[in-house]
């Protein structure tokens, strides 16, 4: 005995219509789902802004700047979007982008990707004098020219989130708390408040009220706990307000942490 397989007949022209109909909403459907190398240069200040793109469905309404940390790529934390939970309700863009490379003091003058020079480890969010401000700034930079690509694609300022791990997490609290106009949120994952001796005078009216997820590890050898509890402390001092989560791990993320960004997220995205 012998069998055999063939295609479904489609003697129908509408069933075939539906098909094909039906097979090009998958192929976009992935295509705008899988994780995009991205070279932004259509932008005044900057002349080569390299990132990572991902969306959890087609035209996003909300999008998410997530910085990585010293050393990193964008590539970091491309796997962790998916495993969010975010609402398939309201479609987010997930941008990752590539910090420059600089020559790092702590590494002994090593050239790697950072957002801005470390000049000691561990670091203590009350000791500005060895900071790398001009870094700092050059950073703030790049997140400004990317949130002006965001909104020239149509989504607010006030539907972007700045997220970051360690040093890419210091550059979110630094622009976001001083960008002029209403952001989202802001994520800070293992990280510390940085030149927070100035914030008083830089910070910016519009962001006073931002909602502020701050993850830390209680094993942190880079970042200590105290120091981010300081940065906590002096965040609240100044009348933000931060969901605090710590969680046993060192320089590192957290499965619970993970969704409970997850669920930070899903809580402010609105229409």
């Amino acid at each position: 005995m012998t069998t055999s397989s063939k295609w479904p007949q489609c003697s129908s022209p509408i069933v075939l219509l539906m098909l094909i109909v039906m097979a090009c909403s998958v192929a976009v459907y992935f295509y705008f789902n899988k994780p995009q190398e991205v070279v932004l240069t259509d932008n005044a200040v900057i002349p080569e802004i390299e990132y990572v793109e991902y969306q959890t469905g087609m035209d996003p309404v909300f999008s998410v700047i997530w910085l990585h940390g010293l050393g990193a790529d964008g590539h970091d934390f491309e796997p962790v979007a998916p495993q969010l939970g975010i609402s398939r309700d309201i479609p987010v863009r997930f941008i990752f982008p590539h910090a420059p490379q600089r020559s790092i003091t702590v590494n002994g003058g090593m050239v790697m990707r950072g957002w801005y020079d470390i000049v000691d480890l561990p670091v203590d969010p009350q000791q500005t004098r060895r900071e790398d401000r001009a870094g700092l700034e050059e950073s703030f930079a790049i997140v400004r020219e990317l949130i002006a690509q965001e909104n020239r694609r149509g989504i607010a300022t006030e539907h972007i989130f700045l997220a970051g791990f360690s040093q890419g997490g210091a550059v979110a609290l630094f622009a976001g708390l001083r960008l002029e106009q209403k952001i989202a949120g802001i994520i800070a994952l293992s990280t510390y408040l940085p030149h927070a001796g100035a914030l008083e005078a830089e910070r910016s009216e519009a962001n006073r009220e931002v909602a502020i997820f701050y993850g830390q590890g209680t094993q942190d050898p880079l970042i200590p706990l105290e120091a981010a509890e300081k940065s906590r402390d002096l965040l609240e001092q100044f009348g933000y307000s931060v969901e605090w989560h710590t969680y046993e791990m060192p320089h590192s993320v957290h499965p619970a942490e993970i969704r409970q960004i997850g669920e930070f997220i899903n809580g402010l995205l609105i229409r």
